[in-house]
């Protein structure tokens, strides 16, 4: 049987992660507080954004930018988008 969390995002019980996304405090947060489902979404939103906005990930401000947009959209479900993107 698959493990539930109450996901902040989905605001219901679902599914949640086989295990944290990655190690220390903020991907136990996100293992315990946030659904599969939820945490796909985010994955697709960011590789959009990573490619749409020309990211470079070693960059310290682009990936303090895309930590935000991550707690944003687990939380409140709002990030930003890439300029002219229409969601399906």
């Amino acid at each position: 049987m698959s493990r539930t969390v109450i996901c902040t995002r989905l605001k219901k019980e679902l599914p949640g992660l086989e295990a944290p996304p990655f190690p220390g405090a903020k991907g136990q947060e996100i293992y315990e507080t946030v659904s599969a489902q939820a945490w796909e979404e985010w994955t697709n939103l960011q590789t959009m954004l990573i490619n749409e906005k020309h990211l470079n990930m070693m960059d310290k401000e682009a990936r303090k930018y895309l930590n935000d947009q991550r707690d944003s959209f687990l939380t409140s479900g709002k990030a930003d988008h890439a300029e002219g993107y229409i969601p399906e």
